[in-house]
């Protein structure tokens, strides 16, 4: 692995932000550069009424930081908000290093985690969005471009081109993004098509989504105990205890503060949200900064517009959560391990308990000739008994059937 870069983090504390909202938000920015393979070597904070509108911190703050990096050699200083072109400029001109704000540290991130067409496209578009009013005063910097954080990406070798050429490569990419949502959407309408039952997991980055995708689905999703380690949405089958099978998609780890370029980039990412009949909402229960992790997905969903779509919390990472961990009541809840089987166990039945909520009973008698309606009984319905009864010469079945499946109307003509 290269050497990690060496950053100084700064973050600015305004009146209306709490103490502990403060340092959490300083912590994760760290995580985040951790991420993005660097390491923090010093850590500046202030308290203003207000945002230097030059600086970002004040004159004396900014001094302190010009000795900092002296000191530590640092490669670059990270703030954490957005900075304008101005401030920026401002600051370059006093710092002799490397400067990027949140936002370039996530697009950074996202770059380095993008595997799929899509997922390269959208991070590039963003990448580009941000630059384009920062163009004016960044030739020394663009001239670095390609080596260290905040640095790397798709898009990043045109980025010394002028702007006409960005407007025209962000017209590309708009119009390659539409031909792949076109075929994401071809393939949404088939599954709508074939009724499958679609489960989307959703959650604060580093929640452990991944880690539960592949315990469930047996699948190789990237995991780590990163942030953002999952960035393209991957969909695999789940067989739940019945047989019933299901699909269950990972998403994207949503973010407090997400860029604005990015929660517009990345929407048609977690458009298969949408789509879902039922959404695990995964919260690291060992996180001290939990209850905001969970309002901020709320939030997120609520922008998303799927408020009618049911939703059940699984608080992961049960085995070393918080002392002061208090589960949420507002949906219905498990805590789980995803490295303990039993816990694994438990939740598929618990998956297996909300989806028969969203669906109606059938108590039905099927003649012996009709094989493939049995046969669909037992794959695309939640088949609990079946048997041969003798004197009839039918099948006597029980089970649960989702009333949009074709099948519900079938069945109405065996019902006993």
């Amino acid at each position: 692995m290269s050497e990690r870069e060496k950053a100084i983090l700064v973050g600015c504390q305004l009146p209306h932000i709490d103490d502990e909202r403060f340092f959490y938000s300083m912590e994760e920015l760290a995580s985040l550069v951790h991420t993005a393979n660097g390491e923090v070597v010093a850590t500046v904070t202030q308290k203003r009424e207000a945002i230097h509108p030059a600086t970002y911190i004040g004159k004396g703050k900014v001094e302190e930081l010009v000795h900092l990096v002296e000191q530590t050699e640092a490669d670059l200083v990270i703030f954490n908000d957005e900075l304008s072109p101005s401030q920026n400029r401002n600051l370059a001109r006093q710092l002799a290093v490397r400067i990027i704000d949140r936002t370039q540290l996530i697009l950074d991130i996202f770059a380095q985690r993008a595997r799929s067409k899509e997922g390269k496209l959208q991070v590039e578009l963003a990448q580009l969005q941000y630059l384009l009013p920062r163009l004016g005063g960044q030739g020394t910097a663009l001239s670095r471009l390609g080596g260290g954080i905040g640095t790397r990406g798709p898009g990043e070798t045109k980025l010394e081109t002028d702007r006409r050429h960005i407007y025209r490569r962000i017209d590309e990419i708009k119009t390659q993004l539409k031909l792949v949502a076109e075929h994401r959407e071809r393939y949404r309408e088939r599954r709508k098509k074939n009724r499958a039952f679609q489960i989307s997991l959703v959650g604060y980055t580093n929640a452990g989504k991944s880690t539960l995708f592949n315990r469930l689905t047996a699948a190789d999703s990237f995991e780590e105990n990163l942030l953002f380690a999952t960035l393209d949405p991957l969909t695999r089958r789940l067989i739940l205890p019945s047989g019933y099978t299901v699909l269950l998609t990972d998403t994207v780890g949503f973010i407090q503060d997400l860029p604005t370029t990015l929660v517009a980039a990345f929407r048609s990412t977690l458009e298969e949200v949408k789509e879902a009949d039922l959404i695990l909402h995964i919260v690291d229960s060992s996180n001290p900064d939990y209850y905001h992790h969970e309002q901020t997905v709320y939030d997120l969903l609520d922008e998303l517009g799927v408020a009618s779509i049911p939703i059940v919390t699984i608080y992961n990472k049960q085995d070393i959560r918080h002392p002061h961990f208090v589960p949420s009541t507002e949906t219905e809840a498990m805590m789980v391990s995803a490295f303990c089987a039993d816990d694994i166990r438990r939740l598929r039945q618990f998956i297996e308990e909300m989806v028969k909520k969203q669906m109606v009973g059938y108590y039905v008698s099927i003649p012996d000739d009709e094989g493939k309606l049995l046969a669909q009984l037992k794959s695309e319905t939640i088949l609990h008994e079946l048997h041969y009864n003798e004197e009839s010469g039918m099948y006597e079945c029980k089970g649960y059937v989702m009333p949009k499946h074709p099948l519900y109307g079938q069945l109405r003509q065996f019902q006993k």
